[in-house]
């Protein structure tokens, strides 16, 4: 793997994560919705509990993918900051080679 295919599967992964990051805050949302309307008449126990445990899990990984997120940006904007004349030469190349 060539230093622009490299980075590029860097950008991917940057990219997953924080679509990863956007449903885990979905589901956060969807779930408080639920909490409310719960709050607001139906007031089941078992949804009360289970909804908070729930909430509760999902911003700890929200946390965890934030931080991961945070981690391999940085790594990812380091490679592209050592190797831009490399990853600039090969996406050259490869730019010529399909005119070709």
């Amino acid at each position: 793997m060539d230093k622009a295919q490299k980075f590029e599967l860097m950008n991917k992964v940057v990219r997953e994560l924080e679509d990863l990051q956007n449903s885990q805050t979905a589901l956060i949302t969807k779930i408080s919705q639920i909490e409310v309307d719960n709050m607001n008449g139906l007031n089941d126990s078992y949804l009360e509990k289970n909804l908070g445990d729930m909430h509760s899990k999902i911003a700890e990984n929200v946390d965890s993918i934030n931080e991961i997120f945070s981690h391999f940006e940085t790594q990812r904007d380091d490679y592209a900051e050592k190797n831009g004349a490399a990853i600039a030469a090969a996406e050259a190349a490869a730019a010529i080679e399909a005119v070709k």
